[in-house]
This record gives structure tokens, C-alpha cells and sequence, in this order.
């Protein structure tokens, strides 16, 4: 019998006042891909960074191709071909894609590096990927799809045997995600073992072989995947059924116009590393309304985001608030006339990650917990926070743990309830559930229905058409900078969305 290529038998990790891992096992064998499962918070990332050599386990053992390995760092866990790929990338956006995947490792003699050897060898590791990328490009002029490939060719570089893929689709479009599944069965047959992540389950059956679940730091279920259907898996996850529709059986009837957008213009010149032109953007919000903005990625929909709040200037374009023009030049600017924004990537533009929860939940809403107008009343700030933390289901040891030690999805939920707490007129949110589980999703949905019932106007930017459907009561659609067309909710589906967001409304009419 052959055995397996990663045995983790018993781990335990405790942190203070958490129960990280108790007795965690799991077994993958090589040309397999294991779907590890479990909401935020449930021991996914813990066990990640044990096996990757960034945390110690408690008690517990690994075996690794036949033996027993005690991992010192990610250094030694690579040297041993065990590579994990974050849903963070590790990338240096300033060095070339050839720089990024040899970085440390360079070929060469001495203090000199081999450049003509390590610009093939990155070109033959993109080559075998599919990717046709120059090795001299700046990972900055990479698009977020062809970042996380040169993460996986930086992976193959270090002759890996077992990759951990943490959250690998959570930024890709439908097309690239196909790509990457393409290039893990391509793994599975070289006899690799794989280990993935992901919150979006009706990934597990097309690419994964069995599935290990996780919740409260214990396995909680495992099995083939043919002999567990989704709903099974959400059971063992959360402990309970969950409605996973999310649509709203009723349409709410919007109020007065609180935020118009005029004539946005920028050109090719934009700021940003991924940011794109603007052409001649105009729409209107309701009061009480959730408009969902939906487009493949590059289309548009994150700078305009930016630009409403004030991120990235416009070359043209005029705001209206409550149907008074407004200038806004910066974000003070936005949330001053009550536009918030729960940005894209939350590590590089919404976290503090050296302060603690507490600090990171209430930086927006200071101006109404202040005493005096100097002192923060901390006890309402403390009371705020639980009656959000409740909310949402908040996974952390207390209000004063360090925002970088708890798990994405739980950073995800303290982003979204700093905005909940200062109650603004027009909220943006931009990809609100991305790395939160399955529950945790439902759950930000019925807030966004609830807030929106309360008066608030929401705009919801997504890659995920199911959730543009589920949430909004109007859809425009984008492409290329420009709105290609609009669409109540009630009419939407997901094939005359894809129509519209790659050949315009008058083909999905």
C-alpha cells in the first residue's frame, strides 16, 4: 500500500485565550487534491502556518514522505518542498517576474547572479503554466491573475511535492479559475499533493478529491467528495442548516436620490497599479437601494469605487450628495459628506495590522465616541464593538488582540462593521465577502437588506454574479472603464449579466 505523502496526526496549537487546533489529523496522498474546509476562525489558517513552518504546534506530529519532521521555518518547509501560496500574495510588486520566483534562490556563482539562466528558466516555469509572461516584466504591471501564477511558477521553481493554495479563486475571474484548475489536474498528474482552501463550495466537487472540515479547531467530518453533497459539508462547518439563496423575496421601493454620479472621466494615465480610464460614468443611488456593479476583471468597477471616495483623482466629473454638488478630493473629504468604503484588498488599504481590533473597528467612527471632542469614550466604543461582534459572528480573543493575528475572514467582518458603526448615507462595498464563509456570507447579506431597509443607499461590487444577484435591487453592468447597461434585479440572471458585461446590453435585451 502506498502511503501517504503528509500524515498529521494529533496537532494542538493554543494561543492565549484560543483554542487554535485541538487534535487536528488528516492524511493526503501524492496526485490528490484535499479541500480543507471550515468557517473563519475554525483552524484553517493555523494549520496552514504549522505546515509551512511560520507556527510550532503544540503537541501533535508530521510525516512527510515516510518521516517524522519537526518544521523550524517556511525556509525549511520549502527546502523540503512543501510551498503555500496565500491568498495574500508575497510578491515584491518593484522586482521583475524572474526576480520574484528565484528571489533568495538565484542562479549564479558566488555574489553573481546568472541573469540569461534564471530569465529561461522563469520563462520555461511560465511556459509550463501556460502563461506567456516576459521574465523582465514588473510583477506591478501584472494583472491580479497573472500574479498569483507566477506564485505558483515561484512554487514549481522549488521542485515542490506538496502546495498549499490558501484561497487561490478568491480574486480571479470565472475564465482564469478555469485556467488554474487546468494547471492543478496538470499537478495532480506529475503525482503532486495539494491542499485548497476555499470558502466557495461549489469549487470543491470540480477540483477537489476528498474533503477535510474543520470547525472550532477540531475535525468535525471527512470523505470523498462524491459521497458528501454541499449541503452536508455546510452542516458539518457551522453545525446547522444555512439558507443559501440569499435573494430577497421582496423589492424594496428606493426613496429619494441620495448619491449621482455625473459624466466621471479619467484617462489611460490613471494612478494605481491595476487602476484603468473612466469613460463618461453616470448613474444615480436611492436612499433604502442596493446597486450591485458587476464586470470581469479589469472593467472598471474598483476604480470607480476610488474615485467616488475620493482615492484616485478624476480628470472630469462632478458628484451630487442629497442632490447637492459636492467636492471631494480625498476620503476625508467622502466621509465627511457620508460615503464610506470597504475597499478591495483590506491588508494594503483598510487594516492597521500593528493595532489591536478594537482601534482598527472604530478609527471611522471616532468623531461620534469622542468626549469633549478630544477623549474617546471608551466604554461606548467597547459597546459598540461587541453589539458587532455578535452581529457577525466575530472570531477573536478579546478587543485588544492584534488585528494581524486573526484569520482574513474575521479581519474581512471588523472592515465591514467599522463601517456599519458610523452609519453612512451611501456605503460602497467592494467584494464584502471575499475570503468569509459560507455562513458569515449569509449574514452580510441580510445586514446590507437590513441597512438598506433602514434608509441607507449601498452600492456592492462583486466577481461573484450569484451575490450581485442575491443583494441587488438594480444592476449596471462594465466594461473597459464604461457602463455597458443597467438592469433591474428582479429581471437579472446570470447569463444576461455575462452578456452584458462582455457584449452590452442591447444583445442580453
Amino acid at each position: 500500500m502506498v502511503p501517504p505523502l503528509l500524515k498529521v496526526s494529533s496537532l494542538s496549537k493554543r494561543f492565549p485565550g484560543v483554542q487554535a487546533l485541538d487534535e487536528v489529523s488528516l492524511e493526503l496522498m501524492g496526485g490528490e487534491v484535499l479541500g480543507l474546509l471550515g468557517e473563519n476562525g475554525a483552524g484553517k489558517s493555523t494549520l496552514l502556518k504549522i505546515l509551512s513552518g511560520a507556527e510550532a504546534p503544540d503537541t501533535g506530529t508530521i510525516e512527510y514522505m515516510g518521516q517524522t519532521l519537526r518544521l523550524l521555518s517556511p525556509h525549511h518547509s520549502q527546502s523540503l518542498g512543501i510551498v503555500t501560496i496565500y491568498q495574500e500574495f508575497s510578491l515584491f510588486p518593484s522586482l521583475s517576474v524572474a526576480e520574484n520566483i528565484f528571489i533568495g534562490r538565484q542562479p549564479g556563482r558566488a555574489r553573481f547572479v546568472d541573469w540569461r539562466r534564471m530569465r529561461e528558466q522563469s520563462r520555461a516555469l511560465t511556459d509550463r503554466l501556460g502563461l506567456a509572461l516576459n521574465p523582465d516584466a514588473l510583477v506591478s504591471t501584472l494583472s491580479v491573475a497573472e500574479q498569483q501564477m507566477v506564485e505558483i511558477a515561484r512554487a514549481l521553481s522549488m521542485d515542490s511535492r506538496l502546495i498549499i493554495m490558501d484561497e487561490p479563486t478568491s480574486a480571479l475571474s470565472d475564465t482564469e479559475v478555469r485556467r488554474l484548475f487546468q494547471i492543478i489536474d496538470d499537478l495532480k498528474a506529475q503525482g503532486l499533493g495539494i491542499i485548497f482552501v476555499t470558502h466557495r463550495l461549489e469549487e470543491v466537487p470540480e477540483i477537489c478529491d476528498r474533503v477535510t472540515v474543520l470547525r472550532d479547531g477540531r475535525k468535525v467530518g471527512e470523505g470523498a467528495v462524491g459521497e458528501l453533497d454541499t449541503n452536508a459539508i455546510i452542516r458539518m462547518m457551522v453545525g446547522r442548516d444555512v439558507d443559501r439563496t440569499g435573494r430577497r423575496r421582496e423589492r424594496r421601493v428606493p426613496g429619494a436620490v441620495a448619491l449621482s454620479v455625473h459624466g466621471f472621466t479619467r484617462g489611460g494615465g490613471a494612478q494605481g497599479i491595476h487602476a484603468r480610464g473612466l469613460n463618461d460614468i453616470s448613474f444615480s443611488l436611492s436612499r433604502g437601494e442596493i446597486l450591485g456593479i458587476a464586470g470581469l476583471v479589469g472593467a472598471g468597477r474598483t476604480d470607480l469605487a476610488r474615485a467616488i471616495f475620493g482615492a484616485d483623482p478624476i480628470d472630469r466629473g462632478r458628484i451630487e450628495i442629497d442632490g447637492k454638488p459636492v467636492a471631494i478630493a480625498s476620503p476625508v473629504d467622502a466621509i465627511g459628506h457620508g460615503i464610506g468604503l470597504l475597499p478591495e484588498d483590506r491588508k494594503q488599504q483598510a487594516l492597521f495590522l500593528g493595532l489591536a481590533v478594537r482601534q482598527n473597528f472604530s478609527i471611522a467612527a471616532l468623531g461620534k465616541l469622542l468626549r469633549w471632542k478630544v477623549f474617546v469614550r471608551e466604554d461606548e466604543e467597547l459597546r459598540l464593538l461587541e453589539r458587532y461582534r455578535k452581529s457577525l459572528n466575530i472570531r477573536m480573543s478579546g478587543a485588544e488582540q492584534i488585528i494581524d493575528n486573526v484569520s482574513g475572514g474575521n479581519q474581512q467582518k471588523v472592515v465591514l462593521a467599522r463601517w456599519l458603526a458610523l452609519e453612512p448615507k451611501v456605503l460602497i462595498v467592494d467584494e464584502p465577502t471575499r475570503g468569509i464563509d459560507v455562513a458569515a456570507k449569509a449574514e452580510v447579506h441580510r445586514l446590507l437588506d437590513e441597512m438598506a431597509a433602514g434608509g441607507m443607499a449601498i452600492i456592492v461590487i462583486s466577481s461573484e454574479l450569484p451575490e450581485i444577484l442575491a443583494v441587488s435591487d438594480r444592476i449596471i453592468t462594465m466594461r473597459e472603464g464604461a457602463i455597458t447597461g443597467e438592469i433591474a434585479g428582479e429581471e437579472a440572471t446570470e447569463e444576461k449579466l455575462m452578456q452584458m458585461m462582455t457584449l452590452g446590453a442591447e444583445i442580453a435585451a
